[in-house]
């Protein structure tokens, strides 16, 4: 198992008042090795929160989230970062480019900052992956947004993650770009056995998932 999550719960203060927002109410649910699993929900429904919370990018304010059997929570700062630089890759619907790096630069990025060796010959090969090698010099504003999509799944997919993350990758594309990212994703999933948790509203997306499960605010059905 790579994914355990027990009892897990989210609130956020309310201005004006004591009592805080529920976001998460107690969700139980565990991710095996390679599985691919869709968090399916209305906008609202907390699904952007609960992969912050997957991410180690947020702490539950109740409840466990084990990764490879390491409690996120507990970490210290400078561990959680390093355990997120080796263990996590997360693909965002607004791409989050550095705009002043190239594509290359880009997806080296993870890699140097973890200190990791190889940075730049292990960012040659994951963009030849998603089919950008023609690309590796160009800036985000001289890309397309299906191209700019694929330079953030070469940046995730570069330290080779235990768990890929994925807010909706499609999101911010049309229909046929749209459907050739997610081809690239699934093949490389499959191609490399990556844990992938995909959070989408798209019913066709979570349908290429081996399972999906709905939350519905805040609460899985």
């Amino acid at each position: 198992m790579i994914l355990q999550i027990e009892n897990l719960q989210k609130s956020f203060p309310h201005p004006g008042t004591a009592e805080p927002v529920q976001v998460l109410h107690d969700l139980n649910f565990q991710v095996q090795e390679s599985d691919t699993v869709a968090i399916v929900g209305q906008s609202g429904s907390g699904k952007s929160t609960l992969l912050s919370l997957m991410a180690g990018l947020d702490t539950p304010s109740s409840g466990t989230l084990r990764l490879r059997g390491s409690d996120l929570a507990t970490m210290s700062e400078e561990a959680l970062t390093r355990f997120r630089a080796e263990n996590i890759g997360i693909i965002f619907q607004q791409f989050h480019l550095m705009q002043h790096l190239t594509a290359l630069e880009n997806v080296a990025l993870p890699l140097e900052m973890a200190g990791l060796p190889d940075a730049e010959t292990r960012a040659r090969k994951a963009l030849s992956e998603v089919g950008l090698s023609h690309r590796e010099d160009h800036f985000p504003h001289q890309m397309s947004g299906g191209e700019c999509q694929r330079v953030a799944i070469a940046r995730a997919i570069v330290i080779r993650p235990a768990l890929l993350l994925a807010d909706e990758p499609t999101g911010n594309l049309d229909h046929a770009t749209g459907e050739q990212v997610a081809n690239l994703l699934f093949d490389l999933v499959q191609r490399t056995g990556m844990t992938l948790v995909l959070v989408t509203h798209n019913n066709q997306l979570a349908e290429r998932c081996e399972r999906a499960l709905t939350l519905s605010q805040g609460v899985l059905e």
